[in-house]
């Protein structure tokens, strides 16, 4: 039997650190305008933050979908809004990213059927993978997204639905069929990003990049798993977008140990299992663009930051183009190869020439 359930959630009274305000950011010793405003404390390089609080601090980049390709998402022109998040009697009150994921639609309803059948909750557009390319009416795979423009419209649809075995569902109607239940998958943006252990310090050199992370995953089933397979994980984040705040595909964790971090990039793939999720993600050291070449200093670069760091376990450093080379024409690391920023946030692999 489906029921109609009315959902209420606790909300703890941590502030949330800006998405805008990433880790390099912190890094870079910027104290005084956090000191005593978000909690955090910091012992040299390294971030310290609260037990159950949460914590949007790596920036992220692009990566591979879990059956959701968006690379034919388009966004509602103007409707880019603030990583804030209002009080209601002194605690935060829950917030959710303004794009839904809608599957198992009709296979005949077509985007103005579906606007249709949304419109109730607010203006929204409707939007599914390559769709501009392809100039299909109807969703190829059976589920699209909807970008509303009011945030308030997402906890309507919210509570307009109804609940099974923890899902959200709404039931909508084709020509051909009628009352077809769908389900309805919001993003609660407090699952992007979960500290799991806030006496450790966060350090970015021990920070892994997660890539190819499956959407529906939060960041506290994330901690989780890579707790399991590794132990010492003291953070772990979601990416998201920077207009909707909906999953893009990618994580960072961070542990409290170089053992564990040395383990996790060691295995170089994981296969995340949780609940109805399997799936097998790539695993890449996180990689700054503001550090100094671990060998000169940047003596050697005219102070320069590296361009280059060495993932190989014998390495781990970042190195400038001279070190590069003076360090990895020794026997035996002719072999390794650099990781570069992509994007200002991805690490990629790339071939290293000799002059």
């Amino acid at each position: 039997i489906i029921k109609l359930t009315c959902k209420t959630r606790s909300f703890d009274g941590f502030s949330m650190h800006s998405l805008e305000n990433s880790l390099i950011d912190i890094m870079r010793a910027e104290q005084d305008s956090l000191k005593g405003r978000y909690g955090f404390s910091h012992q040299g390089g390294d971030v310290s933050l609260p037990m159950n609080g949460h914590s949007n601090l790596f920036p992220m980049g692009d990566e591979h979908s879990f059956g959701e390709d968006e690379s034919g998402d388009q966004g509602l022109p103007g409707l880019g809004s603030a990583h804030c998040f209002p009080q209601l009697n002194g605690e935060r009150v829950e917030r959710y990213s303004r794009k839904v994921f809608v599957g198992g639609l009709p296979p005949d309803i077509d985007e103005d059927e579906i606007t249709a059948s949304f419109r109730r909750f607010g203006h929204l557009f409707v939007d599914w993978p390559h769709k501009a390319e392809s100039k299909s009416y109807f969703p190829p795979k059976g589920y699209a997204f909807l970008l509303f423009q009011d945030e308030s419209s997402v906890q309507d649809l919210i509570d307009a639905c109804i609940e099974e075995d923890g899902k959200l569902y709404l039931c909508v109607s084709s020509p051909t069929i009628k009352d077809k239940p769908v389900q309805i998958r919001p993003w609660n943006l407090n699952d992007s990003d979960f500290v799991m252990d806030g006496s450790q310090p966060l350090d970015p050199r021990k920070t892994i990049f997660v890539g190819g992370v499956p959407r529906p995953l939060r960041a506290v089933e994330l901690a989780m798993i890579m707790d399991r397979l590794y132990g010492g994980v003291c953070y772990a984040g979601i990416d998201t977008d920077p207009e909707l705040k909906y999953p893009k595909g990618a994580g960072r964790v961070a542990f409290s140990n170089q053992q564990s971090y040395i383990a996790a990039i060691s295995a170089r793939f994981v296969q995340l299992q949780h609940g109805e999720i399997d799936k097998r993600v790539e695993v890449k050291p996180y990689v700054l663009d503001d550090q100094l070449c671990d060998e000169c200093q940047g003596t050697r670069c005219g102070g320069k930051f590296a361009p280059f760091f060495c993932a190989n376990v014998t390495c781990l450093q970042y190195y400038c183009e001279y070190c590069w080379a003076a360090i990895h024409s020794r026997a035996g690391r002719e072999f390794h190869k650099p990781l570069v920023k992509e994007g200002g946030d991805r690490p990629r692999h790339i071939s290293f020439r000799w002059n």
